[in-house]
């Protein structure tokens, strides 16, 4: 190992103490401003990004990498904006050769080199924010606030956080040690131990089309630090935001002087199927994936050479018991399923409402009310479609328009979805969310995940009824969150403890400014790893420790 880590450790240790402080701390803590203010990143900072995002389109994406065949351009944008970037179409076998090769002088720097590094490519993602967050916005619709804060700003955090996750579980014992045994009258035992951190092998990042940098930087950091070089798969429809990141990782990579072949990307022709025939390579010994679960599901069966990490879909359920705040509990409500059009992987889907109504700060609301009460809030948030599509952005990709279609068959509208016309993107899919009335007994419509903006606001013959309607489709199906309404502490703890049992995250009583599909780096565990809709959880020391092993080596002293 390198005794004397690279320069970049001493320029990034500042950071990476203040990280690991706070994954042990819990607070708040953030290392990279989410506004896109000028008072924040200067006058010229946003014109600039914009105009470097733009120098893509149309054009041979610049990147220089090994067994090149030809030219992919598969993305199209939800805003209708032309793309057309054309990745370099790399052979698996040259990618994964040249991965292997990069692999033993990153393994022998260290682990605080290796942090150094990293820590330099996050600040050259940060230097480049506004490029990045233009990419994430026009693939994945995300409107542009959304996109510089998810998919740059919070991204960088999840991935910082998993460096410091790395560091930590790569140097909480000592990398050498004395070992002296008394040997009765004879002289001492004695010998030299060193305890060398050794990667698995290549890793492959598997990247998903609605938060392209947010669900892949944590993974792809992670094996980066522990000494694995990373092959980043990008889903065909949102290559650029990830093809930036490579761009900007191998720079650094190379000028700290390693092999850029540390970072790779594999875009895919379409029908390819290239993450399945990357993640069943006997060299691929890692895979980070975020997608559906039948893919999900395949690779944990199939990938079986490799540490397989997944986030898949759930039943993201709410049960509304009681409220001294009925206002707040809507607007919280009506901004959750507006936001990003209930894209998100943590968006509630099941609204579960005793069937006779709750009691409010405004009295007794009927199950009507309530649900009519969420309904009226996202129909505020949406009446005016400058501001709207704001918050909605743009339709990822048509099965989300297919299943708002299919969802018209079901149930009793609460609100419908309607289209909007973007005031600024003609081209734009915009569609607004939909609330349909369903009963506890329409099990078989709300136990199957409708991603996208489409909820049901569910009749129950009690809170304990809701209750077990989220121990069982939760323990079955799984979820990423769960939340509780209520007055009664009773029923707050009777909610965790069900939360506990079924390995779901679980808010209570949200009426603010937090919301219950937004979790903050650095406090917040995304996914538990502990029921089916993830088996691993952003981030704890699980997610990093696999990623590598100890192999120690003993002389006589």
């Amino acid at each position: 190992m390198t005794e004397t880590p690279h320069p970049l450790y001493a320029k990034h240790a500042d950071t990476l103490g203040r990280a690991l402080t706070a994954i042990a701390e819990r607070g708040y803590w953030s290392a990279y401003p989410e506004s896109p203010s000028p008072r924040v990143y200067g006058e010229n900072a946003a014109a600039e990004g914009e105009v470097a995002f733009r120098a893509y389109l149309g054009r041979d994406f610049p990147l220089d990498q090994p067994g090149a065949r030809d030219r992919v351009a598969t993305e199209s944008s939800p805003f209708g904006v032309d793309l057309d970037v054309r990745y370099p179409h790399g052979d698996p076998d040259a990618l994964i050769a040249a991965a292997t090769a990069a692999l033993p002088a990153w393994r022998d720097a260290g682990p605080a080199t290796r942090l150094g590094v990293c820590l330099e490519i996050l600040a050259r993602l940060h230097a480049n924010i506004f490029e990045l967050a233009n990419a994430v916005q026009f693939t994945s619709g995300q409107a542009f606030v959304m996109a510089f804060q998810a998919g740059g700003a919070h991204a960088l955090d999840r991935a910082l956080e998993a460096l410091a996750y790395a560091y930590a579980e790569m140097t909480w014992h000592r990398g050498t040690a004395d070992w002296e045994k008394p040997a009765g009258k004879g002289d001492p035992l004695r010998m030299t131990k060193t305890f060398h951190v050794v990667p698995r092998g290549v890793a492959l990042v598997i990247g998903c089309n609605t938060f392209p940098t947010w669900n892949s930087y944590p993974g792809l950091f992670a094996s980066l630090a522990t000494g694995n070089p990373v092959i980043v798969k990008p889903h065909p429809r949102a290559v650029l935001p990830l093809a930036i990141t490579v761009r900007y990782a191998r720079e650094v990579l190379a000028e700290a002087g390693f092999d850029p072949n540390l970072v790779l990307l594999a875009p895919e022709a379409p029908g390819e199927g290239l993450a399945s025939t990357l993640a069943t390579r006997p060299e691929v010994r890692i895979v980070d994936f975020t997608g559906s679960t039948e893919y999900g599901d395949w690779l944990e069966a199939n990938a079986r050479q490799a540490s397989v990490y997944t986030e898949k879909a759930g039943l993201n359920t709410v049960v509304i018991d009681s409220t001294d705040d009925f206002a707040g509990l809507c607007r919280n409500l009506g901004f959750t399923l507006t936001l990003y059009s209930g894209q998100m992987c943590t968006t509630s889907q099941n609204l579960l409402i005793p069937r006779d109504g709750i009691e409010t700060d405004q009295g007794h609301k009927s199950f009507v009310e309530v649900a009519a009460g969420i309904a009226a809030a996202v129909g505020k948030l949406t009446a005016d479609p400058a501001r709207g599509v704001e918050l909605t952005g743009a339709i990822v990709n048509d099965g989300v328009l297919e299943r708002l279609e299919e969802v018209t068959k079901v149930g009793e509208p609460v609100l419908e979805s309607r289209p909007v016309e973007h005031p600024s993107f003609p081209g734009a899919v915009v569609r607004t969310p939909t609330i349909v009335q369903l009963d506890a007994a329409d099990t078989g419509t709300y136990s199957r995940e409708w991603f996208g903006p489409i909820s049901f606001a569910i009749a129950t013959d009690s809170t304990a009824h809701s209750l077990e309607i989220l121990r069982s489709t939760v323990g079955e199906k799984g979820a990423l969150t769960a939340a509780v309404y209520s007055t009664d502490e009773a029923v707050l703890d009777a909610a965790e403890s069900v939360a506990l049992e079924v390995g779901v995250h679980l808010s209570c009583n949200l009426t603010g400014g937090v919301f219950v599909n937004q979790s903050a780096a650095f406090s917040d565990f995304h996914g538990s790893g502990a029921n089916p809709a993830a088996n691993a959880a952003l981030t704890d020391g699980a997610y990093v420790a696999n990623r590598f092993r100890i192999v120690q080596s003993r002389r006589h002293r």
